[in-house]
């Protein structure tokens, strides 16, 4: 009998024996839980000769951006090379290699056309989904795995996390009652999906529900939290939201908890950790040294500039430590990337060189300097990746920007925007008491 995945599909050369530890990984990289890297390499262990558990773990360790990851993910393909395999998984072979080239975009094409012969490939999907998150493209956020949930039903294991993936794109598409529809029917059939969860908190979020999200997040964390590696985000959604109402208290001891607590050195850790102290940065919050250690797991990962986004968070953490030699490397090792011609490169010149420049100016008491630099990047930040929620900070910082240096009327336009979209919140009215008065 020809071994088969979760959904049906043929897996060359997969025996017996290495399919459970393959479909656990599989489990746990949808929900976000345990260690499905440690899973995989068990299937390796019995199957060597089985492609789709070497491209299993070439995606787990290329999509976290993590510079490490990339040689790892060199040597997956190496090693599928040599393999036979089907049309289905040299399609995946062939994203994996391009992303390694620092072709994300080309990579996501090349996932969309497996996805249209293989609608039912969870991972093609899930890899597509993330990539499309990571170069900013809400509309295949939405449309990629819209194309595929008529071919899912609850006979094929994984459902949960097509309509969690869904919710998601929906959610950054603006379509806030259906999203939180499909992310609560996917936390139903599968509690543990973090991603599910995390997408009904962004439409709270998007929708200024700080209440809702505080309940939600907070009465489902023992839920979603347990043996996460995606429960850091969710705990820095839920600081955000007691944040806007004012309650910095609680967002410090988030911090100082479940978000850097136990010192993750994983980037997408970092960036939830810094993003954080950035905010309160903005708001005039004394962290005393919280800055430091932050800053010295940014050092220890090394170079960023491969993906400006991470580069942008970098600086932020090296500005908030006050280390001037550290933000000189990250601004110049972007100023290398940006020469280049793959999307990495892309990213770092038409975002990335600016927002990182803005950082460093805004830090270093030039408030004009970074109000020039991020005026413009606002209409366009989704194209260096990221969430709507986390590209906020361009926005919260031109706004600082413009009222530190007097830029009055553009500041008070800013705040009537956000405004009009957060009515509620406690922090724009905050942002609105500190407006000086226009001349008429």
């Amino acid at each position: 009998m020809k071994a088969t995945d979760p959904s049906g599909l043929p897996l060359t050369a997969a025996s017996a024996d290495a399919l459970a530890p393959y479909e656990a990984a599989l489990h746990q990289f949808r929900c976000y839980i345990g260690d499905p890297v440690a899973s995989v390499d068990k299937a390796l262990q019995l199957c060597p000769g089985m492609p789709m558990a070497h491209v299993l773990k070439a995606w787990l360790h290329l999509l976290g951006t993590e510079p490490a990851g990339l040689p790892v993910a060199r040597e997956c393909v190496l090693a599928a090379k040599k393999l036979q395999m089907n049309d289905r998984e040299r399609g995946h072979l062939r994203a994996i290699e391009l992303v390694c080239d620092g072709a994300w975009r080309a990579a996501g094409r090349t996932l969309e056309d497996v996805s249209a012969e293989y609608p039912t490939d969870g991972l093609a999907l899930q890899a597509g989904h993330l990539i499309d998150f990571l170069v900013g493209d809400s509309r295949m956020l939405r449309d990629r795995i819209a194309r595929a949930i008529p071919s899912w039903n609850h006979d094929v294991p994984g459902l949960h996390a097509v309509l969690g993936m869904y919710a998601f794109g929906l959610e950054e598409s603006g379509d806030y009652a259906q999203a939180e529809m499909y992310g609560r029917r996917a936390v139903d059939l599968e509690p543990r999906d973090g991603w599910a969860w995390h997408a009904v908190t962004h439409v709270m979020e998007m929708q200024n529900r700080d209440h809702d999200g505080i309940a939600w997040l907070s009465g489902g964390a023992d839920v979603w939290s347990p043996e996460s590696f995606f429960a850091v985000h969710n705990w820095w959604h839920l600081a955000l939201f007691h944040l806007d109402q004012g309650n910095v208290d609680e967002a410090l001891s988030l911090f100082d908890g479940p978000i850097f607590g136990a010192r993750s050195m994983v980037i997408l850790d970092l960036i939830d950790a810094t993003a954080l102290l950035w905010r309160l940065k903005l708001l005039g919050v004394d962290v005393g040294t919280r800055w430091n250690p932050v800053a010295d797991h940014w050092a220890a990962v090394g170079e960023t500039s491969d993906y400006a986004f991470n580069s942008w968070h970098a600086m932020m953490a090296y500005a908030g430590a006050g280390r001037p030699r550290e933000q000189r490397e990250t601004l110049n090792a972007l100023k290398v990337a940006s020469v280049g011609s793959g999307d990495s490169a892309l990213f770092a010149r038409e975002i990335g060189l600016d927002a990182t420049q803005a950082i460093m100016a805004f830090a270093a008491g030039r408030p004009a300097e970074a109000f020039e630099l991020l005026r413009p990047l606002r209409h366009y930040a989704h194209r260096f990746g990221g969430s709507h929620a986390q590209r906020d900070l361009v926005d919260l910082t031109l706004i600082e920007a413009a009222i530190r240096s007097g830029h009055h009327s553009f500041a008070k336009a800013l705040v009537t925007e956000r405004a009009a979209r957060r009515p509620q919140s406690p922090a724009v009215r905050t942002l609105a008491s500190r407006l000086a008065p226009v001349s008429a």
